[in-house]
């Protein structure tokens, strides 16, 4: 679980730090307190089919996975992503990077997204080995878009579909409901509020 929560972390800090001013969106109504459970399952199951179809894929083969983003697997630049990163750049002419720290001083991974081709989200440690890799709709990033994270290895790490900027549903590798963000909370299957967090 705790692993899980780490990751699911890092897909939407990862999914904040790459957020586009020109986002369109909507008015999003947030009623999932006062819906019968009937309604809350039917939600539910829209979004899973969304993004898991009828058939559910927790891997990609790694030998597919290591062809498909073969120019990924090293960040040839990291030294230099790493000190921008660790400097508090977010941007340069051909990229958006994010950092993630340790107890707010340690960078211990940073993500890169390109200009050119923002439907990935490719997260590295410290010496630039891969460790996640974002795959974001076409749509993004205009709402309703939705993530999905794989490991290096091609393991699903979790998905997530985006409602609004307020509104996330959270699904588990094997397509199983986390629960629905609104805002600062989380809200279980039976509207039972299971998390709060801090950097919405």
């Amino acid at each position: 679980m705790k692993k899980f929560l780490v990751i699911l972390g890092i897909i939407l800090a990862g999914n904040l730090c790459f957020a586009q001013d020109s986002v369109i969106t909507g008015g999003v109504d947030f009623n999932w307190i006062n819906m019968s459970q009937l309604e809350r399952d039917n939600e539910i199951d829209e979004y899973q089919k969304i993004l898991f179809g009828d058939n559910i894929e927790t891997k990609i083969q790694k030998k597919e996975f290591r062809k498909n983003y073969k120019e990924f697997l090293k960040d040839k630049n990291f030294k230099s992503n790493y000190q921008l990163a660790q400097n508090g750049i977010t941007e340069t002419s051909d990229a958006k990077l994010c950092a993630f720290f340790y107890k707010e001083k340690l960078l211990y991974m940073y993500a890169i997204q390109y200009k050119e081709k923002p439907h990935n989200v490719y997260y590295y440690h410290g010496f630039g080995n891969l460790k996640y890799v974002d795959v974001l709709s076409e749509n993004y990033p205009n709402f309703p878009y939705y993530s999905k994270q794989y490991r290096s290895n091609g393991t699903l790490a979790g998905a997530i579909y985006f409602v609004s900027h307020d509104l996330q549903y959270i699904y588990l590798p094997d397509g199983t409901f986390k629960g629905v963000w609104y805002k600062e909370k989380m809200f279980d299957r039976n509207a039972k509020l299971i998390l709060t967090r801090t950097n919405w």
